[in-house]
């Protein structure tokens, strides 16, 4: 398991490479070009720009999240042959500055959705929360003023420009349904695929957050059965996942054990965190700890240990702690205790497997 922590880069982050870098165990960011507009190609000295920021800290910038795919990609539009040519160059890019794993999503309009940014939680932190009868009630133009009300800091998914435009948007949808958008994927494989394994890189798929269909806009990366689905598309190394424990767990009829002991090598990069989902359907983020939430996170770190897991892992979003201001999810503190926690478990799986540490701690300094 090779840890990893997102970062928004220089001047959209409120949390500094040398911060990141005190983690213990981490050995790269996750990062992105979030300025540059869905479609466009990434500039190369902006890449290069990010891997030195990192180089100066001892942190790789191995992992992208996320190449947005563009909106007319997913529509099916003729315009989509254009954008996906920009795709394969900045792949290309991508691969010339070291990239390995390239993280995006099919969603469409929206990627992650919540109803509440700061929902107080009984110990005094705050966290993202999801209240399934808000969002049958609540205008999605209200829904965007409410995820981008601190515009001092990108909310990647949300990103203004793309959503000023959502009138059109849900036009476009209307008649485009999940068989539709499954075909706009495999199309777009079809065309990535190949430029991805010629330049050594995997495309990993997030799944929908929530993994169900919203606002009428068909979602198809929903558990084991859509996954499978996906990587029959294209037959590849370079097709895999991003296995987001958070956003399938949010649907407590997803086997994520199972997801991982059956996708195990085609999981080039594994988000980590834990949500406490509610019998009327609304979930909150809780910490990463298995007894804080509904979903199994020690038995998850165990199915990846036990499959021999070398892929990249991030803790995911995080609760606001100890007065922190930060980006919504993605604070310091929280993701630090984290990671910790992951390792703590990690660790102990090592050690009942008759690993000593010291050869543990030997292979993940190698490693880094």
């Amino acid at each position: 398991m090779r840890m990893v922590f997102r970062w928004f880069g220089e001047g959209n982050d409120t949390i500094s490479l040398e911060s990141i870098k005190q983690i213990p165990g981490v050995e790269g960011i996750v990062w992105a070009l979030h300025d540059v507009p869905a479609g466009e190609e990434w500039p190369k000295d902006r890449i290069e720009q990010v891997v030195q920021q990192a180089a100066q800290h001892d942190l790789h910038t191995e992992v992208v999240e996320s190449v947005n795919v563009h909106e007319d990609i997913k529509l099916g539009l003729p315009t989509r042959d254009r954008y996906i040519e920009n795709y394969k160059r900045t792949i290309e890019r991508l691969a010339e500055a070291g990239v390995k794993v390239i993280c995006y999503n099919f969603m469409p309009v929206f990627d992650w959705l919540r109803t509440d940014l700061h929902k107080p939680s009984g110990d005094g932190s705050t966290a993202l929360f999801y209240e399934k009868a808000k969002i049958h009630n609540i205008d999605p133009f209200e829904l965007v003023r409410l995820i981008n009300q601190d515009s001092a800091l990108t909310m990647p998914g949300w990103e203004p420009e793309r959503l000023q435009h959502l009138t059109a948007l849900f036009e476009a949808y209307r008649n485009v349904t999940a068989e539709d958008l499954w075909e706009h994927l495999g199309y777009f494989l079809e065309a990535v695929i190949p430029v991805a394994e010629r330049c050594g890189i995997t495309m990993a798929i997030h799944p929908d957050d929530p993994p169900w269909p919203i606002f009428g806009l068909p979602r198809i990366m929903t558990g084991q059965p859509s996954l499978r689905r996906l990587l029959s598309l294209a037959d590849s190394p370079a097709n895999g996942i991003t296995l987001c424990s958070g956003s399938l767990g949010a649907n407590p009829d997803n086997d994520i054990l199972s997801m991982i002991h059956e996708f195990h090598d085609r999981i080039p990069f594994a988000h980590i965190r834990n949500v406490h989902v509610f019998e009327n359907g609304d979930f909150i983020e809780t910490s990463h700890r298995t007894a804080d939430g509904t979903v199994d996170i020690a038995g998850i770190v165990k199915a990846y240990y036990d499959n021999g897991f070398t892929g990249y892992c991030r803790p995911d979003h995080g609760r606001h702690l100890w007065g922190e201001q930060c980006r919504p999810g993605y604070g310091l503190y929280d993701r630090a205790l984290g990671i910790m926690y992951l390792w703590g478990l990690w660790d102990a799986y090592a050690k009942a497997a008759g690993v000593p540490s010291r050869q543990a701690g030997e292979e993940e300094v190698a490693r880094r």
